[in-house]
């Protein structure tokens, strides 16, 4: 079947704009964009007018708790709230139970994501058996083609032995590591924030900023002995920036992501009271650090250091996160609102150019970890469809996730998604389910 998009403003990598422009799909796959896409004859046409048009976003970093933990967000939620947001396509960590680390444990995981994801989503296997951060290494082997790569996000691999070697097997099954770095040693009992100004003055324990830099820098080293495809998650610290930088520029295989609330927030934006319940919405991991470390990220997307963005999407109940910012579980909700967010507050204010922003939500994140799809000619379509400049505020209580921990709530945006499209099938439309930003 032949669709057709009409009157939208299509982003056209080449030129980094918006250019007024149809497109033309057929069975799925884009035939035209621009040109002949306008007189070609289509079966089914559906108008964008008004309407921004963007390759699906992709997140290489999102926690859909299933199977194991559905009373915290399931395939079903978790995708739709995904669709919502303009995503097409994720990678869907493996903090889960049964862990993913064998063939009969991923295929639990991928029959519920055959049954219930209304986009595409991918598994990681983890690292090590149990996802332990030690002991056992996963056959890299024999789910490397199952998984679209492979990490223990939620620990770090303890050992550099222990990495080396997952590092060499994962080479050799031409896979790629994305890695949780953090070296629990350094941290102290308790600590839920940064260890800066805002834990020294209401003495709280912190987390310090080389229990993230530290690994990083010994991973660097073990991929740069073995030439391993090679990821850093959620990078929260000037320090990481600098030897992600240095590393790149030496040759070594490696990317990196951060996620929005690192791009938008530092510690001070952490609420005044830190025993306050609903304090807990400020609290992830890694923890929101200095001033001085959002600004060195913000310098490090501008100048290609950081590779994506991904929102580390990490939905809990409402109980777990209702005991402030020492009680409350780590993790935070964003696949609903990261475009909106980034948009209003980095391109609309010119901090972030919106080729950047695009580049770093949809390019990148498919090329590194080939993911495939978009609005180029020959590629499976995926879309999304966004309202620019019109006027929204983030509300946790529309969300199409379970999880409404949201340090953003109540923040101004200026675009909302209107439609988003994979291959045949529109996944999500604004006028099914009203406002959902």
């Amino acid at each position: 079947m032949r669709v057709k998009y009409t009157g939208g403003r299509i982003w056209d990598r080449r030129t980094a704009s918006l250019i007024r422009a149809d497109l033309l799909a057929e069975d799925g796959v884009v035939l035209a964009v621009g040109g002949e896409a306008s007189s070609a004859r289509a079966d089914r046409v559906f108008s964008l007018s008004g309407l921004a048009v963007f390759p699906g976003f992709a997140d290489v970093h999102v926690h859909l708790r299933e199977p194991g933990f559905s009373y915290k967000e399931t395939i079903a939620t978790g995708s739709c709230a995904c669709a919502g947001g303009g995503y097409t396509v994720v990678c869907a960590m493996p903090n889960l139970d049964p862990v993913p680390d064998t063939l009969a444990h991923l295929a639990e995981e991928q029959a519920l994501i055959d049954r219930d994801a209304v986009i595409r989503v991918l598994p990681f296997a983890s690292i090590t058996v149990g996802q332990k951060g030690e002991g056992d290494l996963v056959d890299f082997a024999a789910l490397s083609g199952r998984c679209v790569g492979f990490s223990d996000d939620g620990r770090g691999v303890k050992t550099a032995e222990t990495m080396r070697e997952a590092m060499r097997r994962c080479r050799e099954a031409d896979g790629i590591i994305s890695a949780h770095c953090e070296d629990v040693s350094l941290i102290p009992q308790g600590a839920g924030i940064h260890a800066g100004r805002y834990a020294a003055a209401h003495g709280l324990p912190g987390i310090p900023s080389e229990s993230e830099w530290g690994p990083i820098a010994r991973d660097i080293g073990l991929c740069r002995e073995t030439g391993c495809r090679y990821h850093v998650c959620h990078v929260s610290t000037k320090e990481s920036v600098a030897l992600i930088r240095r590393a790149k520029a030496e040759g070594v295989d490696i990317t990196c992501e951060t996620a929005p609330h690192y791009l938008l927030l530092c510690e001070d934006d952490l609420p005044e009271d830190p025993h306050a319940p609903d304090a807990g919405r400020f609290k992830m991991n890694p923890p929101l650090r200095s001033r001085e470390d959002r600004d060195a990220i913000l310098e490090g997307l501008l100048d290609g250091t950081i590779d994506c963005i991904a929102t580390d999407h990490a939905p809990h109940s409402a109980e777990e996160k209702h005991r402030g910012l020492t009680g409350s579980a780590m993790g935070i909700v964003g696949i609903e609102t990261a475009f909106p967010l980034l948009y209003t507050h980095l391109v609309e204010t010119e901090k972030v150019p919106l080729s950047v922003l695009i580049d770093r939500l949809c390019y990148r994140p498919r090329e590194r970890f080939r993911l495939g799809g978009g609005i180029a000619v020959g590629e499976r379509l995926e879309l999304t469809a966004f309202e620019l400049g019109v006027r929204d505020t983030v509300d946790p209580g529309s969300f199409l996730s379970k999880g409404r921990a949201t340090p953003f709530a109540g923040w101004p945006v200026h675009a909302r998604c209107a439609m988003t499209v994979i291959g045949e099938r529109i996944v999500w439309r604004r006028a099914d389910g009203g406002s959902h930003v």
